[in-house]
């Protein structure tokens, strides 16, 4: 994968296989793997929260979710192939877990959806093993969960908790999980479990999966990605005029 610094942050521009293949010789290896995908939102709250932008920085392997990123890249002069959304990594990393029998841990949301997504992935992987589900409702007691993690003997960890508590529940506790590979899936389990739909491919492929998203909740929505979206394209002129650094890509 070839690894960028695109408006501050770095990333790695590759494609779905390279990122599970890279994923899967590492957990072979037991080399611990932190994750993350970043997108429109993340990129610019990440410039105002240190420690969020600690968080995903420190990541081993950091990538592109979301076409606004991929594009905003490309316009900066970065070669930016496909993007990596964190729904599909979700599905292909299972399917792989299977195939080479690394038991997984999901960690996130309410406790219905996360025991229905249990439910689904072993509906869709019936040799997937499932070491252990636990609600995202837990922080009067992280210890407790993050024990019960170590003790499942799970290799891969999801993490469906909104930004920024999950990367940095996963930056905090990351040498105490026993765990090979880590990361945050966000609403990924609301999908799988049917809480949500994702927006059609048409509208993945054009970037208005946001849109979408201020369909289906108008009034939680609309504000968080106007603002973003906003600033992101203010962040695009700057650093394409010169007035903000932005590092050319890097082969690593």
């Amino acid at each position: 994968m070839n690894r960028i610094n695109f408006l501050g942050s770095p990333m790695d521009s590759g494609s779905m296989s390279d990122t599970v293949s890279a994923i899967s010789d590492r957990i072979s290896s037991q080399q611990f793997t932190q994750h993350v995908v970043v997108n429109v939102a993340k990129l610019v709250n990440m410039r105002k929260d240190a420690e969020l932008a600690k968080s995903v920085t420190e990541c081993d392997i950091i990538n592109i979710d979301g076409m606004g990123v991929v594009w905003g890249a490309r316009f900066l002069g970065h070669k930016v192939g496909e993007r990596v959304s964190g729904v599909d990594l979700f599905a292909e990393l299972n399917a792989m877990a299977e195939r080479e029998d690394f038991p997984v841990f999901y960690l996130g949301a309410k406790e219905d959806v996360v025991t229905k997504t249990g439910e689904v992935m072993q509906a869709q992987h019936p040799q997937l093993t499932i070491a252990g589900t636990h609600h995202g409702y837990f922080w009067d007691d992280e210890q407790a969960v993050v024990e019960q993690i170590k003790a499942s003997g799970a290799r891969l960890l999801f993490v469906a908790i909104t930004s920024p508590k999950k990367e940095n529940f996963i930056n905090r506790w990351k040498d105490e999980l026993g765990v090979d590979f880590v990361m945050g899936v966000g609403g990924t389990f609301d999908v799988v479990a049917g809480k949500v739909s994702r927006a059609p491919v048409w509208m993945q492929n054009y970037g208005l999966e946001w849109l979408y998203r201020v369909i289906q909740e108008p009034r939680r929505m609309w504000k968080r990605y106007l603002v973003t979206n906003s600033q992101f394209a203010w962040l695009l002129v700057q650093a394409k005029l010169g007035f903000l650094k932005d590092t050319k890509h890097n082969n690593v």
